[in-house]
């Protein structure tokens, strides 16, 4: 006789990363499916490479309807790419796709953040910065110089600070989460503005190329997404546009986490410094491939079965929410020996197949829902976990732990230091 579907919402708000992979475990799950309920809905529970490939099918579970409001108005906001599907999502991820897996721009991007790096811990030489709110705040400077939109410093922390109280807030009721949406609701104001001029012929100070490929001449990022047409041939109205110029500046601001997690490995490890120093590339990018797996950034990402299907020979019903196992994937002693053993050269010398590492999500990146910024994440983590391998500092105050119940966690003190 089957368990009771026991509502988990409460289980997820106390838990939060333990949550699947406990309800897994007392559910004596072999790697199938597990049934639950969130926030009344029934809900299916998918683990492992296989299932991977079956929720990243378009066919079997989409994306249309499936975020909370919530997450929409502080996260990825309403009209986001993220809630599309079909022809939709493919012709307005197309417009991603050629802004952030260009090799060019990837390394453009990395330049940038190197200079703003060293402007900012060079100046800070000799006083006490919190390590997280540095990297977010030199991550705003460079995407928005990246993006064409050139800021100030002080310009740049309001940014970051706001970036980070969407991230921080999406998962949780309370204040952070109304934080959060105050923080959405005035980038958002602040970069239709931006589009509305470039629209009208206004030139936006400090306007840069970005290298677009193919013929005709470099626009910048803001203007690629001022000008892009989605499916029905329409432009994007000036608020659709905010949101996904904001999904181009928020997730490059949110590396600040791995950045963090990064900084964490070496505190634990100091020994994991040696080849960063080195400038060992290869090594610093196997190590961000490590902090991608390792530590816990995204508990679980979920979709909505498009119709009755059948899968492992359980029937999921149309309409039925479909959550993907990402924690308790990047943890499984099956995929990964030793899974909660910090090590970088599981990956060295080796890129992790698609349906292994899904940090940025699964399935292809052209066709299906995975990040098209992931190679942005990978390049830049990789430069930072060099840089941060090198950076000469003495620690005023830390804590390490990493609470496991806080969706999106990170390291309890922000990491406090003295650059030397």
């Amino acid at each position: 006789m089957p368990l009771p579907m026991i509502d988990g919402t409460v289980s997820l708000w106390t838990q939060g990363y333990a949550w699947l992979p406990d309800l897994r475990r007392r559910r004596g799950s072999d790697g199938g499916p597990v049934r639950t309920r969130v926030l009344g809905r029934p809900a299916i529970v998918l683990h492992g490479p296989t299932d991977v490939a079956f929720f990243y099918e378009e066919r079997h579970v989409l994306r249309h309807d499936a975020l909370p409001g919530p997450v929409l108005d502080t996260l990825f906001g309403r009209g986001a790419v993220h809630t599309l599907d079909g022809e939709a999502h493919r012709v307005r991820k197309e417009m991603f796709v050629s802004l952030l897996m260009s090799r060019e721009g990837v390394a453009a991007l990395a330049d940038r953040i190197g200079t703003h790096w060293h402007e900012a811990f060079a100046g800070a030489r000799g006083r006490e910065i919190v390590l997280f709110d540095q990297m977010a705040t030199v991550l705003a400077e460079a995407v928005c110089d990246w993006v064409g939109l050139p800021v100030t410093q002080d310009a740049a922390r309001e940014i970051a600070e706001d970036c980070v109280a969407m991230v921080d807030g999406f998962a949780t009721p309370g204040p952070r989460h109304w934080k959060a949406r105050r923080a959405r609701a005035r980038q958002e104001q602040g970069l239709a503005h931006a589009v509305t001029d470039v629209r009208a012929g206004r030139a936006h100070p400090g306007v840069l190329t970005f290298p677009g490929g193919g013929a005709g001449p470099s626009r910048s990022v803001l203007e690629t997404v001022a000008e892009h047409r989605d499916a029905d041939g329409m432009p994007l109205d000036p608020h659709t546009a905010a949101v996904e110029l904001l999904n181009i500046i928020r997730p490059t601001v949110a590396i600040a986490w791995f950045a963090a997690f990064a900084a964490h490995a070496l505190e634990r490890d100091p020994e994991l410094r040696g080849q960063l120093r080195a400038g060992d590339w290869t090594y610093a990018r196997a190590f961000a491939h490590e902090v991608r797996r390792f530590y816990p950034f995204v508990p679980f990402v979920g979709g909505v079965a498009a119709h009755d299907l059948e899968h492992r020979g359980d029937v999921v019903p149309a309409g039925t929410l479909v959550l993907l196992d990402v924690y308790g994937h990047h943890h499984d002693p099956e995929l990964f020996e030793r899974p909660y053993v910090f090590d970088p050269t599981r990956f060295l010398g080796r890129e992790p197949h698609g349906d292994l590492l899904i940090a940025q999500g699964g399935g292809d990146v052209r066709t299906g829902h995975r990040c098209p910024g992931e190679d942005v994440v990978v390049g830049v983590l990789t430069a930072l976990a060099t840089a941060l391998g090198r950076l000469d500092h003495t620690v005023a105050r830390q804590d390490l732990t990493i609470p496991l119940n806080r969706i999106p966690t990170r390291p309890r003190s922000g990491m406090v230091i003295r650059p030397v």
